[in-house]
C-alpha cells in the first residue's frame, strides 16, 4: 500500500536512505505496511557464500570475523554519510539548524501514514488514535532523545542527531565509553591506562578494604596488548581507547565471530557450514553478520 502522503518514487528513495533507529523510517505505514517477504533460507545462503572467501564450503572464525567487520564499516558509513540529509529533511519548521521534538514527531507520524491534519491536530499527551504499539515506539523514542540531548532536551544538534538515530556510530558516545573505562580502570587518575590496570579488576571490599579479581586476566592482558595498546608502548592514551571502543574496531566483529562459532558450532570443527547456520536461523539473522543495523540498535 503506497504512503498518501509521498509518491512512491520518492518513498523508494527515503526507504533506501533512512534505514536508521525504528522501523518506521524503513517500512512506512506501520499496520497497514505490505511486509517485505523474503526467504530466511535464500537470505542466509547468500550471505554464506559471500563470506566463504576461499570457497571450502565453511566459514572459519577469521572470514567471520571479516565479513562482519566489512558489514559494520559498510553501516557506519551509510548512517554518518546519510545523517545530515535526513537531519535537513526533518529540520523544516522552522529550519534553524536544531531539531525540535515536535518536529521530529511530525515527521514521525506522516512516515506512520497519518495525514497532515492528523498531524497538525494531534495531542502529544494522550495520542489519541494511536495503535499501542505506536505509542509504544514514541515512548521509546522519548526515552532515547532525551538521553541524546545535551544542550537543550527539546532540540538535538546534528551530531546529537546522530546520536539518537545511530548511538553506535556517536563520537559523543564513543568519548563517553571512554570516560567509562577510565572511571572503572584508570586506578591513579592520570588518563593512561596500564595493562595492569586493565587486566586485574577491582572490587570494593569490606572495610574499604580493595579486593582484587583475576577472572580471566590472562585473556585480558592478551586482549589489552592486541586490542588497546595500539603502539606497544604499556599504556593506552585516550585516543587509544576511542579506536578500541569504536563498533569499528577488529575486536568487536571478533568476538562476535566467536560467539557465533560458541553457540552455533554443532561438530566442534571451529568452523561454520552452512547446514550449521541454517540450523540457527533466528541466531545468524539477527547477527551483525546479516542485519547489523538491527544488531546494533537492539544493543543500544
Amino acid at each position: 500500500m503506497k504512503n498518501s502522503n509521498f509518491d512512491s518514487d520518492k518513498v523508494e528513495a527515503e526507504n533506501q536512505l533512512l534505514n536508521v533507529k525504528g522501523d518506521y523510517l524503513v517500512n512506512l505505514n506501520d499496520g497497514i505496511n505490505k511486509k517485505v517477504h523474503v526467504d530466511p533460507t535464500a537470505v542466509l545462503q547468500d550471505v554464506f557464500r559471500k563470506a566463504d572467501e576461499n570457497r571450502d564450503k565453511k566459514l572459519d572464525s577469521k572470514e567471520l570475523s571479516r565479513w562482519i567487520r566489512l558489514k559494520i564499516i559498510e553501516h557506519i558509513t551509510v548512517a554518518v554519510g546519510n545523517n545530515h540529509a535526513l537531519f535537513s529533511q526533518i529540520d523544516a519548521n522552522p529550519k534553524n539548524g536544531v531539531i525540535s521534538w515536535k518536529e521530529y514527531h511530525s515527521y514521525f507520524l506522516k512516515k506512520r501514514g497519518f495525514s497532515s491534519k492528523y498531524v497538525h491536530n494531534h495531542d502529544e499527551k494522550r495520542h489519541k488514535g494511536l495503535h499501542r504499539s505506536i505509542k509504544e515506539q514514541i515512548m521509546r523514542d522519548r526515552a532515547s532523545w532525551m538521553e541524546a540531548a545535551k544542550s537543550d532536551p527539546d532540540t538535538l544538534t546534528l551530531d546529537e542527531f546522530l546520536a539518537f538515530t545511530h548511538p553506535e556510530s556517536s563520537s559523543a558516545n564513543h568519548l563517553t565509553l571512554v570516560d567509562e573505562l577510565y572511571d572503572k580502570f584508570d586506578r591513579d587518575g592520570d588518563e593512561l591506562l596500564t595493562e595492569d590496570e586493565f587486566a586485574v579488576l577491582q572490587t570494593q571490599g569490606e572495610e574499604d578494604e580493595m579486593v582484587i579479581i583475576r577472572q580471566d586476566e590472562n585473556e585480558r592482558r592478551a586482549e589489552f596488548r592486541k586490542s588497546v595498546d595500539l603502539n606497544g608502548d604499556g599504556k593506552a592514551d585516550r585516543r587509544e581507547l576511542l579506536h578500541y571502543v569504536a563498533p569499528q574496531s577488529p575486536r568487536h566483529s571478533e568476538h562476535e565471530a566467536e560467539a557465533l562459532l560458541a553457540l552455533a558450532d554443532g561438530d566442534h570443527d571451529n568452523m561454520l557450514s552452512l547446514e550449521e547456520i541454517l540450523a540457527h536461523p533466528d541466531l545468524f539473522l539477527k547477527s551483525k553478520m546479516v542485519d547489523t543495523a538491527q544488531s546494533f540498535h537492539d544493543e543500544f
